[in-house]
């Protein structure tokens, strides 16, 4: 057993409750009638405190037309137990063994994990809920064992429920779709359920499995926060529920189709990981410390090794158009205003001259390139850049050498007709043949060309999730391709891999253990990304974010958009760049390159820094990224729509060292034409710039202004 745990026998008997701490977050978990439910989930609690208090705080008479003793909203709540509300396990066995009642049986702890192992021997049934306290993030999971002697059919399962106090009065969902994502929608909490369900097969544009619950009163710097995120890349189901006792949790799990999960006696399932944290400091305290989570992971060390690259990516400048020539040209003006990679989109293999034919079948194309990728690469590489490629392994168009060779090896539902969906089917990768060669043809390509990132694509839903035996699949699909990413990741480690689904379909904490960055939006819209970008950022911080600036005309919305609007939007992810470089003036590729080397100069901040998102006017889109030590900050301030009085609303900084002094000075756009008493900086302590705050200038609509601050 590792170092520093103790493990409590069957037949020993269980402390009242358990806890965990970090440095700004408590959870009790306290066993009520036989089984383990959170007490308290909040900001840390003194270290002294007694916990036996919150449980005699909570306590509460016998209700009228009630259960005389209340059944226990516990980690698992159980049809057996009598619970009134949505269980947290469905299983039966031929509609028996349906009414768990598992109880405590083991504990196991140590200084950031719990381990709480139940039993129920007369319906053959074992949970092993797990908590691991991950810096202020909690990750959870549920593992159901069938101990009994006939197969068991699991029709949902949920990570460990976490119960909500009741003065958490609203719930903020994510909303969107392609080109659009992760849009903020909030809703009143009342008596029943808050429900959000994903059947897409991927993470999807429209339901991203996060949400927020607050107090009332709650904002973005202020009042009680809890963020819960679901790791899983697939079908899922959120639920935010509300008894007529008063009580109210919230639980999230992977959805699964109707017999997609048969476990065999002894068989296990684990549920993926729900992650939750909290903040009294409001939206942004929770955000803050999902972004320290993330940037803690050993995963995401390999991005510490230099600094993220800024990219160049073919897709929006040439399409399906490949031609060397044009390309090498682009490679030359991308290294000249200081692109570090360089992409090449789709369109390099096969037949694939359109989105008609060729997935599938990853072989370069010997009538584009009949000498191969080698001399793009070499080009490319001479200048100074890395060499990356787009891919979509899990794809195929009918029109294909792989399809034709092998078209049971789609998912699909017969006899139903296949639905059209961008002229390509989704292969099964649930099926061992079909993880093996698209692993295979992956690897090859790794080992001939020194690639170092690979642009993962995902171009449509599963629709038809029908496995070969009959099935649904939609599950095995999800853990294959995790599992071929795994193998990647092994095979090639100094590979880079972006999640990328038409956009932002495929972003989770799931994903991104076998991934270095998720682009965002499929948009290049400076003005639409304002909006998908800070959605993003309540669970992902700048480093994972790719953000491109697109073409002076953006392809989706028609706006034509000026550069420096579209370089302040871009700057602050992991920057790239995505229009042909041929089409710019001179003044536009001076303010490009401009914009790159201002991107660089503040990278390493733009990357580690503090996210501080401002309150700000209506019409108004501003944050700030303060270093850690509160020595300097960015603060991004874009005037989105026409303000309505004369003058701008003052803007109220956060994050700041309030006892500190600091320089104030404009770094972009490279020429601020509006008349401005402060266009030439100043000195101001932070107190009053958080508090006082200051006056923008007037600015036109589409105008963005970048600010630097040095203590």
């Amino acid at each position: 057993m590792p170092f520093g745990y103790r493990k409590l026998s069957m037949t020993a008997s269980f402390s009242a409750a358990y806890r965990l701490d970090g440095a700004n977050v408590t959870m009790v978990v306290e066993v009520i009638a036989g089984t383990p439910a959170v007490r308290y989930w909040g900001p840390r609690l003194p270290d002294d405190l007694v916990l036996e208090e919150l449980s005699a705080l909570a306590a509460r008479a016998e209700a009228n037309a009630s259960p005389a003793v209340e059944a226990p909203l516990a980690f698992t709540p159980q049809a057996g137990q009598g619970f009134p509300g949505r269980p947290g396990l469905a299983a039966h066995r031929g509609g028996l063994d349906w009414a768990s009642y598992a109880l405590l049986v083991d504990v196991e702890q140590g200084a950031s994990r719990l381990a709480f192992t139940s039993r129920d021997e007369a319906h053959g049934i074992e949970l092993v809920h797990e908590l691991r306290l991950l810096g202020d993030v909690l990750a959870a999971t549920t593992k159901l064992i069938n101990r009994g002697t006939a197969a068991l059919q699991v029709d949902h399962l949920a990570p460990p429920v976490i119960p909500l106090p009741g003065f958490v009065g609203e719930v903020i969902g994510f909303e969107g779709r392609w080109s659009g994502e992760f849009q903020l929608r909030r809703h009143q909490l009342s008596m029943g359920s808050w429900l959000r369900e994903n059947r897409r097969g991927r993470t999807s544009h429209d339901a991203f499995p996060g949400l927020f619950a607050i107090e009332r009163d709650a904002n973005e710097t202020r009042g009680l926060a809890y963020g819960f995120h679901l790791g899983w890349s697939g079908n899922h189901r959120l639920v935010v529920e509300t008894l007529a006792d008063g009580r109210r949790s919230v639980a999230m799990e992977a959805l699964y189709l109707p017999g997609e999960i048969m476990l065999a006696p002894g068989e296990g399932l684990e549920t993926p990981v729900i992650y939750s944290t909290v903040s009294d400091a409001g939206l942004g305290g929770v955000s803050r410390q999902f972004h320290a989570y993330l940037r803690a992971r050993p995963e995401h060390q390999r991005l510490r090794a230099k600094p993220r690259p800024v990219h160049y990516n073919s897709w929006e400048a040439v399409y399906f158009d490949h031609d060397t020539a044009k390309l090498m040209a682009l490679a030359e003006r991308a290294a000249a205003v200081g692109v570090e990679r360089f992409v090449l989109d789709d369109g390099w293999f096969g037949s694939r001259r359109s989105d008609r034919a060729g997935l599938g079948d990853w072989q370069v194309s010997p009538d584009v390139y009949p000498e191969g990728l080698g001399p793009l690469i070499e080009k490319v590489r001479s200048l100074g850049m890395e060499f990356g490629l787009w891919v979509e392994p899990e794809m195929a168009n009918p029109d294909s050498d792989l399809y034709c060779a092998h078209p049971e090896w789609v998912l699909a539902t017969p006899p139903a007709p296949k639905i059209p969906f961008r002229h390509q089917l989704a292969l099964d990768f649930g099926r061992a043949e079909v993880r093996e060669r698209m692993y295979l043809d992956v690897a090859a390509l790794l080992e001939e060309y020194p690639i170092a990132y690979l642009k993962w694509d995902m171009n449509r839903d599963l629709s038809q999730p029908g496995g070969a035996d009959g099935r649904a699949g939609a599950t095995a699909h999800v853990k294959g391709l995790y599992e071929v990413l795994d193998r990647l990741r092994a095979a090639f480690p100094a590979v880079e891999i972006e999640s990328c689904a038409s956009g932002g379909g495929r972003a989770d904490f799931g994903v991104l253990a076998r991934t270095d960055r998720v682009w965002t939006s499929d948009s290049n819209d400076a003005l639409d990304r304002l909006s998908i970008q800070r959605g993003f950022s309540h669970f992902f911080p700048a480093e994972l974010m790719g953000a491109h600036v697109g073409p002076t005309r953006c392809h989706i919305t028609g706006r034509q958009l000026s550069m420096p609007l579209r370089v302040a939007t871009a700057l602050f992810g992991h920057m790239g760049i995505e229009a042909d470089l041929g089409e710019l003036d001179a003044q536009e590729t001076a303010d490009l390159a401009a914009g790159v080397a201002l991107h660089k100069a503040h990278r390493a901040l733009i990357h580690s820094g503090a996210l501080h998102r401002i309150d700000a006017a209506e019409g108004v889109n501003a944050f700030a990224i303060v270093a850690e030590d509160g020595s300097e900050a960015l603060v991004s301030y874009t005037m989105v729509e026409e303000q309505r009085g004369y003058f701008a609303e003052p803007l109220r900084l956060a994050g700041l060292d309030p006892a500190a002094d600091y320089e104030l000075k404009v770094v972009w756009p490279p020429r601020l034409k509006a008349e401005w008493p402060l266009r030439d900086g100043g000195r101001f302590r932070g107190a009053a710039l958080m508090q006082a705050g200051f006056q923008p200038p007037r600015l036109h609509p589409g105008t963005a202004l970048i600010f630097h601050l040095k203590r």
